[in-house]
């Protein structure tokens, strides 16, 4: 018998060795404050369409499920970002693109909407530039076109 000696693997470097980045972290903030925004807002028009005088309770419910359910892409996103998940940064941002045009139709709104939907371009923004940066590329192991495994 002859002893052959099996080469060690090499080991690559698995993303989520270190610690998370703070821009990772902060956009999961984000995409989870969002989510929050359109459970609750699903929520409380859900309550009034039940329980107030809307104009069209079916509608109201239906909104308001609609808002809930549309809550679950930025939740679910911001969970995969914190726990490094590659998959999460497609859903944070699709969340982010579909946020701007609604942020564009409130700040053209009036009265207490307009500084609602700056607020909402901003964070939409905001978190579109730290899912975007390299560094938060790195820490989801997400590779560019053309890069080898």
């Amino acid at each position: 018998m002859s002893s052959e000696q099996n080469p060690t693997p090499v080991q690559t470097q698995d993303p989520a060795a270190g610690p998370r980045p703070r821009r990772l972290t902060y956009a999961a903030a984000l995409a989870g404050l969002e989510g929050l925004a359109l459970l609750v807002g699903g929520v409380w028009m859900l309550v009034l369409g039940l329980a107030g005088s809307p104009d069209d309770r079916k509608s109201a419910v239906t909104g308001g499920v609609t808002l809930m359910i549309l809550a679950l892409l930025p939740l679910l996103a911001a969970r995969g970002l914190l726990t490094r998940r590659s998959w999460s940064r497609g859903p944070a941002v699709i969340t982010q693109v579909m946020a701007l045009p609604v942020a564009y139709n409130l700040i053209h709104a009036d009265g207490a909407a307009i500084p609602v939907g700056i607020a909402l371009a901003a964070v939409a923004v905001a978190a579109l530039v730290l899912l975007v940066n390299s560094e938060t590329t790195r820490a989801l192991g997400i590779r560019g076109p053309g890069a080898r495994k």
